[in-house]
C-alpha cells in the first residue's frame, strides 16, 4: 500500500488510481534556459522512483514532465547571447536529458514542449473566456481569481494573505483587476515569439502550458500532480484554478518535493548559488550523487555543502 502525502490536504492518503491497473502521474519538468543544478535533479529523481515504484507494484504508468521551451528568461538569454529562443531551448533541452541520464532517470513515456501545445491552450483559455473567469486587456487575458471560490487553498492561505506578497512572487500590473490576477496569454511585444489568437498576437503565461499539457495527454482527473514545493504558489495554485474555472476536475493528488539548500538560501539559479549538474557528476560518481540525493526524505529541505559531498 502506497502513502503519499497530498499538499492540498496535507493529509496522508493512501493511492488509488483514477483507471484499475492504471496511473497518470504529471510534473513539471525545466525552464530549459541554463544548465540544470541539484535541485533539478533532486526532483526528477523523486518522480523517478515514485513511477518506478508505481511500475513495480504492477500498475501501466502513463509519466509526462514537460519543458518549459518560452519563458521570459528564455526570451532574454537568447537577445543576450544573439540566438533564437528555439536554438536556446533545445540546447539546454539536450543537456537537461543528457544529465538525467547519467543519474540513471527513466524518461518519461511523454516530454512535451510548451511550444507544441498552443492551440491546447487557446481552448483553455477560450473555455475561461466563456465563463466568465477570465477578461482580456490590451496587456493580454488575464484570470479573474475573485471569480473562483477557494482560490488559495493549496497554498493554504487566503486571498488577503497571498495579496499582501503580491510584487514578491506575482506580477504587478496595472491592468490587472486585481494583484493576484494572472496571465492566461500575454499580448506579443516587439522581437519576441508570439502566436495568433483571438485576443491579438501574444504567448501563452506559464500556468497555463502545464494545465493544457496535463490535461491534453492524462484527462481531466489525473492521478498525481507534482513538483517542487517551490512551485506550490504561483505555478500550481494557479494551475489548478486555472481547470477548476474551466469547470474540469484537475489533479487528485498533489505531491511535492522539498528543495536543496546551500547554507540558509535555496539552490537556485537566479541566486547563483550552485554548481551546475555536469560539475558535480564530473567530480562524483552518478550512483552516489543519485544515493544522496535520494537519502533524504523527499518532503524535507536537502541541505548541502562542502562536507556533505565529502562525507
Amino acid at each position: 500500500m502506497l502513502r503519499l502525502t497530498d499538499s492540498l490536504t496535507g493529509d496522508k492518503v493512501e493511492f488509488t488510481p483514477r483507471d484499475p491497473g492504471k496511473a497518470s502521474v504529471y510534473w513539471c519538468g525545466p525552464t530549459v534556459y541554463d544548465a540544470p543544478h541539484l535541485g533539478h535533479a533532486r526532483s526528477t529523481l523523486a518522480f523517478d522512483v515514485l513511477v518506478r515504484y508505481l511500475r513495480w507494484t504492477g500498475l501501466d504508468v502513463t509519466a509526462v514532465s514537460n519543458i518549459t521551451d518560452i519563458d521570459d528568461k528564455i526570451i532574454a538569454r537568447a537577445a543576450d547571447e544573439g540566438t533564437t529562443e528555439p536554438e536556446l531551448a533545445r540546447r539546454f533541452e539536450d543537456v537537461f536529458i543528457a544529465e538525467m541520464d547519467r543519474l540513471d532517470v527513466a524518461h518519461p513515456d511523454v516530454r512535451p514542449r510548451a511550444t507544441e501545445y498552443v492551440d491546447a491552450m487557446l481552448d483553455v483559455i477560450g473555455q475561461l473566456v466563456d465563463r466568465g473567469m477570465a477578461y482580456a486587456t490590451d496587456s493580454g487575458v488575464y484570470f479573474d481569481v475573485d471569480r473562483l471560490d477557494g482560490y488559495g487553498a493549496l497554498a493554504g492561505q487566503t486571498p488577503d494573505q497571498l495579496r499582501e506578497g503580491a510584487g514578491a512572487r506575482v506580477e504587478v500590473d496595472d491592468d490587472k483587476a486585481d494583484p493576484l490576477d494572472f496571465a492566461l496569454w500575454k499580448a506579443a511585444k516587439p522581437g519576441e515569439p508570439s502566436w495568433d489568437s483571438p485576443w491579438g498576437p501574444g504567448r501563452p503565461g506559464w500556468h497555463i502550458e502545464c494545465v493544457a499539457m496535463s490535461l491534453d495527454l492524462l484527462g481531466d482527473g489525473f492521478d498525481i500532480h507534482g513538483g517542487g514545493d517551490d512551485l506550490v504558489f504561483p505555478h500550481h495554485e494557479n494551475e489548478r484554478a486555472e481547470c477548476l474555472g474551466c469547470g474540469r476536475p484537475f489533479a487528485r493528488l498533489w505531491v511535492h518535493n522539498g528543495m536543496v539548500q546551500v547554507g540558509a538560501e535555496k539552490m537556485s539559479k537566479s541566486l547563483g548559488n550552485f554548481k551546475t549538474l555536469a560539475e558535480l557528476l564530473d567530480e562524483w560518481d552518478p550512483r552516489a550523487l543519485r544515493l544522496l540525493v535520494l537519502q533524504t526524505h523527499y518532503r524535507k529541505t536537502m541541505e548541502i555543502g562542502p562536507a556533505t559531498l565529502a562525507t
